[in-house]
């Protein structure tokens, strides 16, 4: 008694991934129909799609934004927050490792006029001296920055972040003595702080924790000697102003360019700060 074997199918006629010939796949994109293999097969509302329905589906959505204008990340990680802190880690080893680095990107007042980039450079750097300046400020950079970030999105909140950096040393500027030399994210994180602030008002929060935590730390840079409070106290006020923009722009076709116009007037005038400031004369006895 023989049993019948069945023929095989004709190579012309076996189902083959289109990005990949020599893998055959008998499941198909439920959009397009081509066989799809399981590195390019995506899931869909409905069973399958390859991996080039999917992403021209993706790219036809509308991008879902937040109140405040950002898009909305379906992934949910606060990617600037992460590479931020990662930039200033491996600043800090570069700090321990190579002296002259942090020669190079500190900031003091009397380099403005020369070496205007060290306003921001500085805000990457911390003290090798102290692991808890640096510690801390990971710390808070985590804490607002997981928050904050969803909220505004990462460009938005990108440049928060640098723009109170940069209030920061016009603080340092224009508040401390020419010659203090500063580093560390103090400023861009006490102007996260004031964003939180701006936030936690216009959604008719509770402000009383944040305003006891942040008046604790202002005081603290006053009787601590070493800490430059006066980057706190411009970093904070860069922050929320940059926050209010966000914020209280009316909804409407034209409400992202009304933010990053506004967010660029607040960076040039801190510029035009900066420019202005003239280093007072010292006399040196004859």
């Amino acid at each position: 008694m023989s049993y019948g074997v069945p023929a095989q199918e004709p190579a012309s006629q076996v189902p083959v991934c289109p990005r990949h010939p020599d893998r055959v796949s008998y499941i198909r994109c439920q959009r397009c129909g081509r066989p799809a293999c399981p590195e390019c097969q995506q899931n869909a509302a409905v069973g399958v799609q390859c991996v080039d329905c999917f992403n021209q589906q993706r790219k036809a959505q509308p991008a879902y934004r937040t109140s405040f204008g950002g898009r909305v990340d379906p992934g949910g990680k606060p990617v600037v927050t992460i590479t931020i802190m990662a930039v200033c880690a491996v600043a800090y080893i570069l700090q321990l490792l190579v002296p002259e680095f942090t020669r190079t990107f500190f900031y003091a007042p009397v380099l403005t006029d020369s070496q205007p980039w060290r306003m921001l450079t500085a805000a990457f750097l911390h003290s090798q001296g102290s692991p808890l300046h640096i510690a801390f400020n990971l710390y808070a950079l985590w804490f607002l920055g997981s928050s904050l970030e969803p909220l505004f999105g990462r460009t938005r909140f990108a440049l928060l972040y640098l723009i109170s950096a940069l209030g920061g040393s016009v603080g340092v500027l224009y508040l401390a003595d020419p010659v203090t030399a500063v580093v560390g994210a103090s400023g861009a994180v006490f102007g996260l702080f004031g964003a939180l602030f701006v936030v936690i008002r216009q959604r008719r929060g509770e402000l009383r924790s944040l305003l006891i935590l942040v008046a604790a730390n202002l005081v603290l840079g006053f009787v601590v000697p070493g800490i430059a409070w006066q980057a706190h106290v411009g970093g904070l006020l860069a922050g929320a102003a940059c926050a209010a923009i966000l914020a209280y722009t009316p909804r409407g076709k034209h409400r992202t360019a009304i933010q990053f116009a506004g967010l660029a007037g607040i960076a040039l005038l801190l510029i035009a700060a900066a420019v202005l400031w003239q280093a007072p004369v010292r006399i040196i006895p004859g």
